[in-house]
């Protein structure tokens, strides 16, 4: 498990789409910092991490679109797939290397929030909710790409279908007030991705929506997994 779970993690930095990723998300982490906090003057960093919501929503599906896919179209997924290890396993490491490039391109809201210790005194545990709540959101995300990354070998349709999936998501917020049926708007509600995450923006950690964050990921893992059992004896 290690060994793959290596090879996924480096593979992101023999290509440029790692470097790419990480400087992209520093890059909108730092535009946004001058924005609304240099600019704006003021130690409160809610309003970033409200911003990165979107810009994580339509980067995630970047990368993740060659985890599967990509085995699948070079058809290195038959020698992964016969490997003496369970599908769980190859999912769990290639979801696990995902998430460790996403947490080290959200690392920059760290850095910015050590740059505002130096001049003046952040609200840490607001930093440490808001950092959790973006974590958590992209832990969703990648299991959500990575399944539409092992339905297809074609790289591009898995960024667009990721892209689709991120698009929904955002237009939940929307749709909740065309719907009149009140049953109908709660469901949409609950499930709304941006509601959930903007409490932990005002450093609010609520169990319900981590729990919600975290069964929405095993979800979509656990049919990744079900995808690969069926190629398998397919």
């Amino acid at each position: 498990m290690t060994a793959i779970l290596k090879r996924e993690f480096l593979a992101y930095f023999r290509t440029p789409l790692g470097y790419v990723f990480i400087s992209a998300m520093y890059l909108f982490t730092g535009y946004f910092f001058f924005t609304f906090n240099i600019f704006g003057n003021t130690t409160n960093t809610s309003n970033l991490f409200a911003t990165l919501f979107s810009v994580v929503l339509f980067l995630i599906p970047v990368l993740t679109m060659r985890l599967l896919s990509e085995e699948r179209r070079a058809k290195t997924d038959q020698t992964l797939l016969t490997a003496p290890v369970s599908r769980l396993c190859i999912v769990l490491c290639k979801y696990f290397a995902a998430l460790c490039v996403y947490a080290i391109a959200i690392s920059g809201t760290l850095v910015v929030a050590a740059i505002l210790q130096v001049y003046s005194q952040p609200d840490w545990p607001v930093v440490a909710g808001n950092f959790l709540g973006l974590l958590l959101l992209g832990a969703t995300l990648i299991a959500i790409c990575l399944f539409i990354s092992s339905i297809t070998e074609n790289q591009v349709i898995a960024a667009v279908g990721g892209f689709g999936a991120s698009l929904l998501l955002v237009l939940l917020d929307a749709l909740q007030f065309v719907v009149t049926n009140n049953l109908l708007r709660q469901m949409i509600g609950h499930m709304s991705f941006n509601r959930r995450y903007r409490g932990f923006t005002i450093g609010v950690i609520s169990l319900p929506d981590a729990l919600f964050f975290i069964s929405i990921t095993a979800c979509f893992m656990l049919l990744t997994v079900c995808v690969l059992e069926r190629r398998r004896w397919s």
